[in-house]
């Protein structure tokens, strides 16, 4: 199931007095806004916020979230709430603009609004909307996407055909702790036909420094079948829409998932429809918020917005070579990477052959995905040189190119096998505290950079062979 939704940016500026402080601070907001509605004014439609809130000496947070409730006729209010950090401690933002039909201009652009730390006030201030500098550029970022349905992705894919694998991961970053999670449940259908069995792994990735990464599998048990099943589901272990939950050795969570964005088709969309590929990967919710707790030996984690990502995998087992990247680059933007060699005679001599894509702005890019595997007018493929404890992608579509560098310490790497359904192996080297250098730019009559990004223990990121 799908429709059409409504995406536009937004650039608000001004002031706030922040408790017991006699002088103003200069505040910005950069936001993005995406609903999976239609926006038509006389009706209330909601929206999911991100973007960036920054308060001078104060604030400079690219990882902002929140929601927009737009009612311009029938409550004659657009609400903000935002969730955003300033020097370690985290404030919301609550305010409205009340629109008025005497002063519709002044209405529409001006915003007054509270801060709030553990429910307190803790400052007040006003926004507006420059409308001569960001009139053109907020009607012209108007889109409105085809949106697909993210709950329905994470329905199970297997027919009962022996030979398959089939994948749910959710991977996550705290930022209170810098800790990164990754969640893996698995089933697979020997090759034999023999019966299908349902098994995974769940793992913490401390802050650097902090000690060692910590895992504990669970699993295997017989897969039970189970008609109208929504995802993942095996003796007490669940990652459907919305909830992951599950215990395993020390290890024990339970998480709500909060999409903030419609999913992402790392491959051809027709792959993931009708799995012609050796395998074919799809992140359903490739920006989320994660709410719960998360047990481990020795602590909990108390998450509260985590930022983080689900993906999806079926296919007929591993490559033989393969390296994969999910990058939150804040702001709404998120780059996902699949780069792999097929175990397939004739397919496992040649290169790795990446997948790439880039979600920025709201726009994804390239806008086919097989242009970063295959080429298009000449310009050759995008290339992969796969290796640790660095590796990288570089490549062209159109008038833009990229080069993706990441980097993956030993000490926060954690080495685990697979076991495809023929019986053979493969080891996976996965680290949710990754290190990320990206670089993208755009042909201009000489190669001008547009954007950059650097992450430093966020990247969630694995490379794998056998």
């Amino acid at each position: 199931m799908g429709g059409r939704g409504t995406t536009f940016s937004e650039v608000m500026t001004g002031f706030v007095r922040l408790a017991g402080e006699s002088e103003t601070r200069a505040m910005r907001l950069d936001l993005t806004v995406r609903s999976g509605e239609v926006l038509l004014p006389h009706r209330t439609t909601d929206g999911a916020v991100t973007g960036r809130v920054r308060i001078a000496g104060r604030a400079d947070d690219a990882q902002a979230t929140g929601t927009m409730e737009i009612s311009p006729l029938a409550r004659r209010r657009i609400r903000y709430r935002i969730g955003f950090t300033a020097e370690g401690r985290r404030y919301s933002l609550d305010g409205w603009k009340s629109i008025s039909p005497a002063r519709p201009v002044k209405s529409m652009t001006v915003l007054p609004f509270s801060l709030f730390e553990d429910g307190e006030e803790a400052g007040k201030g006003t926004l507006r909307f420059p409308l001569s500098t960001q009139l053109l550029p907020f009607l012209a970022g108007f889109r409105f996407p085809r949106r697909e349905d993210a709950a329905a992705q994470l329905a199970p894919r297997w027919d009962g055909s022996a030979g398959r694998t089939e994948v749910w991961y959710t991977t996550v970053t705290d930022p209170a702790t810098r800790s990164g999670l990754w969640l893996h449940h698995e089933l697979v259908a020997p090759s034999d036909g023999s019966d299908a069995y349902a098994h995974g792994w769940v793992a913490r990735f401390p802050a650097d420094g902090e000690g060692p990464v910590e895992h504990a599998r669970f699993g295997p048990q017989p897969w039970k079948s189970q008609p109208g099943a929504r995802g993942f589901a095996s003796e007490g272990i669940e990652a459907g829409p919305g909830r992951l939950r599950g215990e395993a050795g020390p290890f024990s969570w339970d998480l709500a998932e909060h999409p903030q964005d419609e999913p992402l088709f790392t491959f051809p969309r027709w792959s993931w429809r009708r799995p012609l590929l050796p395998a074919a990967q799809i992140v359903p919710a490739p920006r989320a918020s994660y709410t719960g707790t998360f047990a481990y030996d020795g602590g909990e984690l108390e998450l509260d917005g985590a930022p983080g990502a689900t993906a999806r995998i079926y296919g007929h087992g591993n490559a033989r070579r393969w390296a994969w990247l999910h990058a939150g680059l804040g702001g709404g933007d998120v780059l996902e990477i699949v780069a792999a060699t097929s175990m397939r005679p004739g397919l496992r001599r040649l290169p790795p052959l990446v997948f790439l894509r880039l979600r920025k702005d709201g726009r994804t890019w390239p806008r086919r995905a097989e242009r970063t595997a295959v080429g298009w007018a000449g310009l050759g493929r995008f290339k992969a040189r796969l290796s640790l404890p660095t590796w990288t992608v570089t490549g062209r579509a159109g008038l833009r190119r990229i080069r993706v560098e990441v980097t993956q310490p030993e000490e926060r790497t954690l080495a685990l096998d697979y076991t495809d359904p023929d019986g053979s192996g493969a080891v996976c080297r996965n680290s949710e505290t990754a290190d990320a250098r990206i670089v993208l730019e755009r042909w201009r009559g000489r190669w001008r950079t547009e954007a950059e990004w650097s992450l430093d223990g966020t990247a969630h990121a694995e490379v794998g062979d056998r």
